[in-house]
């Protein structure tokens, strides 16, 4: 089966930046530089942290939203009309995004952070961290997809419109499924805080991107576009990255007393990401999906809105919590992971198609 060849509603990258290949190092810097300033400056970290309207620090708030927005610049709702054309692949990805990878993670979190790992683990922090990987899988990865699918040569009208479709579910399933999964996993929901946290790290900033993305379009096209993204990128991940000193400024007397915290959160995580991503990917063959459509379902139903999570994290238990920890830690292993999907989905293409390898 062979897919269409479409021309892409937006521009893809042609290749993942070197920035962004070596995320996980910056990840580890700001590990070291936010323990360190944690330490230096508490002063500073007691009077940001005192910063908050509603359980929302506004400078994280401001922080989050320099994450989200220029990401969600490059979404095009109006792609939604696309998503008949590869609508096999699209059924999978969500049922991967909304079904599986939300419970599978609970699933996942409890085995191994409620037991197999609980008595390494501050019993006081176990179903924090619990609920941070909850948020984290409970949100379907947006921009950074963009970069995993062109690397393996994904269609990207099937991208496209499988985000943007994402996008849109996420204003109404995300606070509703949260609930759900912490209710489950026995953790009490601050109802008032999820919807402002889906208001402010959602809802508003989509309105937000696709006003401001009009009104460029409008007055300049898509080069006028490109040149925007290109100038909010790095503010993009300079905003990111200060968003991790800050949280582990304030979790930096926690990593030191339990250093083996950050590696056992990231294993559920690593296990689901090759889970999901395996899943998808054999989902797609079994029902003739085309491999140009099924290497990128497979990432997407892999990854994570990384930026939400840490924002819903932060919102509902605060920034020294257990939760916001969790969350950071899937920022940590999000690019060394997904870059090696990329690597196994292109290896396997032969067996994929049916092919005998020359």
């Amino acid at each position: 089966m062979n897919a269409t060849t479409v021309e892409p509603l937006a521009p893809a990258k042609p290749a993942i930046s070197l920035f962004e290949r070596y995320l996980s190092v910056w990840v580890a810097l700001c590990i070291v530089v936010g323990i360190t300033l944690g330490h230096a400056l508490p002063g500073l970290f007691a009077v940001i942290a005192s910063a908050e309207v509603a359980r929302v620090n506004l400078v994280v708030a401001v922080l989050i939203w320099l994450m989200i927005i220029p990401m969600l610049l490059k979404i095009d709702l109006g792609a939604l009309g696309s998503v008949r054309q590869h609508w096999k692949g699209v059924g999978v990805t969500l049922f991967i995004n909304w079904a599986v990878k939300p419970f599978s993670m609970a699933l996942l979190g409890t085995l191994f952070l409620g037991w197999l790992f609980r008595p390494l683990l501050p019993a006081a922090d176990v179903s924090s961290y619990i609920a941070g990987l909850i948020l984290l899988a409970a949100a379907p990865c947006t921009a950074m997809v963009f970069v995993w699918s062109n690397l393996c040569d994904g269609e990207p009208t099937y991208t496209l419109s499988q985000v943007a479709l994402n996008d849109v579910i996420m204003v109404f399933a995300f606070a509703p499924l949260v609930a759900l999964l912490l209710g489950v996993a026995s953790i009490t929901v601050p109802w008032d805080t999820l919807l402002i946290s889906v208001l402010l790290y959602i809802l508003v900033p989509v309105v937000v991107a696709q006003l401001i993305r009009r009104v460029v379009l409008l007055s300049g096209g898509q080069s006028a576009l490109d040149r925007l993204l290109a100038r909010l990128g790095p503010a993009s991940l300079v905003a990111l990255l200060t968003t991790l000193v800050l949280l582990f400024g304030f979790q930096g007397q926690a990593i030191i007393a339990h250093p083996l915290v950050i590696a056992l959160i990231a294993v559920p995580i690593l296990i689901q990401v090759y889970f999901n991503a395996g899943l998808a990917y054999w989902l797609s063959r079994r029902f003739g999906v085309a491999w140009c459509v099924a290497a990128p379902a497979a990432l997407i139903g892999a990854s994570n809105f990384f930026e939400l999570a840490v924002a819903a994290a932060i919102s509902l238990f605060g920034l020294n919590s257990g939760a916001a920890l969790a969350t950071v830690v899937g920022v940590l292993v999000e690019v060394p992971v997904m870059l090696s999907v990329v690597k196994i989905v292109k290896a396997t293409r032969p067996w994929y198609e049916g092919r005998v390898p020359a």
